[in-house]
């Protein structure tokens, strides 16, 4: 059993917290387009921060602790490639500049932190009570792998999920970004900005995004604070890696395949624990050293091999993929494309 003591969680997440603050002051102090140099220092050091704070973990409660971590680390990062690819979509599609980009994103980062910490306790205390959440959890992971699969060449309907088209029901909109306010006042009343839209269209998006990487995670470890730390981590450098790889995004044709993969592999991984635990301990389990090593290889494996095929197929473009965000009467065309495409004036 590992042993995570009492300090080592107030620590970690006033270092969380404050990691969060610090990112928010550098990103809202001076609003501006976050350019290469900038995009890949903040990367880099978040990237350390993580690694870093395994190490520690390691130190603190063995080297099973430190392994859970790296593993449900990098199945969260990889996981969260996909949300970068969808921030890319909503930001074209309500037309955000440049200079308030990093802004949104993390909000949207922060309200995405507090919403997967509530399901994480609420996934934790369904394995601590029913012992076939296991189970259930693997189901959902294989269910998830084959939709990823089946959508591959679809784009979310992001702009259009129904708490965005409530929001421009019932609050009062203005068309103008305010310097990049969420709220504002205009002729004498309360008015919200295209901002805040987007902001709730990156919100909704990463429930759904947490419906499969939540229960990846538990996949690789049953300990909530190695489950939080790895999605807090994970997290933490989005705002960086969105400006570094934006360019790169679209040339990952593979990654959909490659995250089917890994969410496929976990799925089982869940399902055979539980068989073992609930029907006979013959049945043999996956250890973590080896799923890591596992992810890390389908990793590599797509990455190269989509590099290698844009290579010969220039024209290719990757996709987007959420799991339950598609219209079956609006797939994503250049004519559906262009039909959503409109900026703050549609608002």
């Amino acid at each position: 059993m590992i042993d995570i003591p009492g300090w080592f969680w107030t620590s970690t997440i006033v270092f969380i917290v404050a990691l969060f603050v610090f990112d928010l002051l550098v990103a809202v102090r001076r609003p501006h387009a976050v350019h290469l140099r900038e995009a890949t220092f903040w990367s880099v050091f978040y990237i350390a921060i993580a690694l870093g704070f395994g190490g520690v973990l390691w130190a603190v409660s063995g080297g099973t602790a430190g392994t859970e971590y790296f593993a449900g680390w990098v199945v969260e990062k990889s996981l969260s490639v996909d949300n970068l690819f969808v921030f890319v979509i909503i930001f074209a599609r309500f037309s955000v500049p440049q200079e308030y980009q990093q802004k949104v994103l993390l909000f949207g980062i922060a309200a995405a932190l507090v919403l997967r910490t509530i399901f994480i306790l609420a996934g934790s205390a369904a394995i601590n009570l029913f012992s076939w959440t296991f189970l259930i959890f693997g189901l959902i992971l294989l269910w998830t792998a084959v939709q990823l699969i089946r959508h591959r060449n679809e784009e979310p309907d992001v702009d259009d999920n129904f708490l965005v088209r409530k929001a421009r029901t019932v609050l009062p909109m203005t068309t103008d970004l305010h310097d990049g306010k969420l709220l504002t006042h205009e002729n004498g009343r309360r008015v919200v900005t295209p901002l805040l839209l987007v902001f709730i269209a990156i919100g909704t998006t990463d429930i759904l995004f947490a419906l499969d990487s939540i229960p990846a995670v538990f996949g690789v470890t049953s300990e909530p604070f190695i489950v939080f730390t790895a999605n807090a981590f994970a997290l933490l450098g989005l705002r960086a890696l969105f400006f570094l790889v934006e360019g790169l995004l679209e040339r990952l044709v593979y990654l959909s395949i490659g995250l089917s993969l890994i969410l496929a592999f976990i799925g089982v991984k869940l399902i055979l624990h539980f068989a073992h635990e609930d029907v006979s301990t013959s049945v043999p389990e996956i250890p973590t050293p080896l799923s890591l090593a596992v992810i890390l290889g389908i990793l590599v494996i797509v990455s190269v091999a989509s590099l290698i095929r844009v290579r010969s197929h220039p024209e290719e473009r990757a996709h987007a993929v959420t799991i339950t965000s598609h219209r079956e009467d609006d797939r994503s065309t250049p004519e559906t494309a262009e039909r959503h495409g409109g900026g703050p004036g549609q608002t």
